[in-house]
């Protein structure tokens, strides 16, 4: 896939003086993407305040920042950096309870870091004496498990692959979702390209490096409406299942990762684990940027039990789903999307209530990729529209 800097797309840059120094991220020629940064390398072992608030701006402007060359960089400084976005939490993204994270179709993808298990190790492969982990086996999240109708061995050997599952990193339930997910790759495979099929009768394709997250703007969502879908969207709010990544375990998705099929394969109530109804989240479907004060649509699709629309309950899962999927499909057509090229040492640092995001690709036994992961579940819930 082709990178370059498309210099006629629109770009709302800033570089910030002699504290951040930022450029555009590179994308293909005729993309819509209009968010990302490259910070460069930075000595995030010594932030200092100025730098670090110039990196939270910039984060909150651009979504999406990558600092360079931290393949140095250890669990407890990653957990702490984390923490500066938001530094009344500790708690990790999805919390605490193993007796929760054991029946949740996260479990499989995430081990904890003993000393700092607010970082999560992820990848594929095997990995042997890596913090405090004596060996562990590490499997890349594949469509083929978890979309209703998965590609071939054929087609996977003709280098075809799909969108894993666009998501928001959030429990939605009980907690708040965490302001800012940090992404460091320390190994990444061998390069060579991908080509990401949607098999949702548009014929969209997509050219992809293996092994890539790709991140399209929950704002540009939100833009891409029409007037009354908008209206429609800013008087709407989302209902979460309660343990809803226990809740949608045997469910399956849509092809281009865009949600679940409604085939009644969700626990119900009384399957699920103990729950309190007053931690049931429900949030808006629209949230706003505390800096920019642009709109996003954000939210998790997969989670979604129930709409309410002007104080009313949709009540049918099947038509939530369609109605948000409505909304949502235009957001991840081909131009829209930003498929990193990792490079070992690379963190992405991405805002992730203004974002959805994605894992992508179809690794062999073979392809090595080891990534640390952390997120913390939020002191506050996100920004509503503006009454």
């Amino acid at each position: 896939m082709s990178t370059t800097i498309d210099a006629a797309r629109p770009f709302p840059f800033r570089v910030a003086g002699k504290a951040l120094e930022l450029k555009p991220l590179a994308v293909p020629a005729g993309s819509a993407v209009d968010f990302g940064a490259d910070a460069g390398v930075l000595d995030l072992d010594h932030l200092t305040e100025v730098q670090f608030t110039e990196l939270e701006r910039a984060v909150l402007t651009h979504q999406v920042v990558v600092v360079r060359e931290q393949q140095a960089l250890s669990p407890r400084v990653q957990f702490e950096l984390t923490r500066r976005f938001d530094p009344a939490v500790k708690t990790y993204g999805h919390g605490n309870r193993l007796d929760i994270m054991k029946q949740s179709v996260l479990m499989q993808d995430l081990v904890s870091i003993p000393e700092w298990p607010q970082v999560k190790l992820l990848g594929n492969g095997r990995v042997t004496e890596h913090e405090g982990i004596p060996e562990v086996q590490l499997h890349h999240p594949s469509h083929r498990t978890f979309h209703q109708t998965p590609l071939t061995d054929g087609q996977e050997a003709r280098g075809l692959t799909r969108f894993y599952r666009w998501h928001i990193d959030a429990a939605l339930y009980d907690l708040h979702p965490p302001k800012v997910t940090t992404l460091l790759a320390l190994t990444v495979p061998e390069p060579r390209e991908e080509t990401v099929v949607y098999d949702d009768g548009s014929g969209d394709t997509v050219e992809v490096p293996l092994g890539t997250t790709a991140f399209v703007s929950g704002a540009n969502a939100f833009a891409l409406l029409s007037p009354a879908q908008r209206a429609w969207a800013l008087k709407t709010k989302v209902r979460y299942a309660p343990h809803p990544y226990v809740w949608m375990r045997n469910a399956r998705a849509r092809s281009n990762g865009l949600g679940l099929i409604t085939e009644g394969r969700e626990l119900t109530r009384a399957e699920l684990p103990s729950f309190d109804e007053a931690k049931i989240t429900t949030l808006p479907l629209v949230w706003r940027n505390p800096l920019t004060g642009r709109y996003a649509l954000q939210l998790h699709s997969y989670c979604v039990e129930d709409l309410i629309v002007d104080g009313e309950s949709v009540g049918d899962l099947g038509e939530c789903r369609r109605l948000l999927y409505e909304l949502m499909r235009p957001a991840i057509a081909p131009k829209h999307v930003y498929a990193h090229p990792w490079h070992a040492g690379d963190l992405v640092i991405f805002h992730n209530r203004a974002l959805w995001h994605t894992v992508v690709g179809s690794l062999l036994p073979s392809d090595n990729r080891i990534y640390h992961q952390c997120n913390l579940a939020a002191s506050e819930p996100p920004l509503a529209a503006a009454a």
